[in-house]
């Protein structure tokens, strides 16, 4: 079994003890350290082959979000804190989660684990100039490809999603989440807590919703700064 050499950066002790014990009852996390600052914690990543890091974001010195960037190569990212307001911008980083104190066990068992399906995703690669990347889902008992550059938008259902492309809509077992960070790389979006699209299959947009294939789909509020950003120039 893989283990992961992990790290846990967070300055206070009973959080900090809180996540040891966490990672302690995962066979396949190897706990390296626990560092109580950004600067601690990058030494320690130039000194250690670490694959995976909690980090608080709230940290003395030099800010956790901060810190990422800080990072030519760094390691897998779960973030830990107390404030959900900064989400996005860990999203937007790449990380593998973002959790919320306090810290449910069963909630970081399912962040570890996305660290594994991270690894295991069955995205293709898109080494000759000839393949096309693409995707397989869970759909009725059948893996079903999606060349991502067909997709033109996915919606968030519950415990579903929903993936739209030109020519037909598949629904498989998938959090949006996990699948904006497969998609991360690819030109997507996240304009609403349900909708991630398609960056260049957008055709218009308002400051309320952008429009893809002659579907409204609606640009949350909590998303609009960076929507507009991002599409608005």
């Amino acid at each position: 079994m893989h283990r992961y050499n992990c790290i846990i950066v967070e300055d206070e002790p009973l959080a900090a003890e809180v996540l040891k014990d966490y990672v302690l009852q995962i066979p396949f996390l190897e706990l390296k350290g626990i560092c109580t600052d950004a600067l601690y914690a990058m030494d320690l990543l130039q000194n250690e082959k670490i694959d995976l890091m909690f980090l608080d974001i709230h940290l003395p010195k030099l800010k956790g979000l901060d810190f990422i960037k800080t990072l030519k190569k760094p390691p897998q990212v779960i973030i830990t804190s107390a404030y959900q307001e900064y989400a996005l911008q860990g999203y937007e980083l790449n990380v593998v989660d973002y959790l919320l104190k306090p810290i449910e066990f069963s909630r970081f068992v399912m962040a570890v684990n996305k660290v594994k399906e991270r690894e295991t995703a069955s995205a293709v690669p898109l080494a000759p100039a000839t393949e096309r990347a693409a995707l397989f889902f869970n759909v009725s008992k059948k893996r079903v490809k999606v060349y991502i550059d067909e997709i033109l938008f996915i919606e968030s259902l519950k415990e579903y999603i929903r993936i739209t492309t030109k020519d037909r809509s598949i629904l498989t077992k998938y959090q949006l989440g996990q699948i904006e960070e497969m998609l991360a790389r690819n030109g997507f979006l996240r304009i609403h807590r349900s909708f991630l699209v398609a960056k260049n299959k957008i055709d218009a947009f308002s400051a309320t919703d952008v429009e893809i294939a002659g579907k409204q789909i609606p640009i949350g509020r909590s998303y609009k700064e960076i929507v507009m950003e991002m599409i608005g120039g």
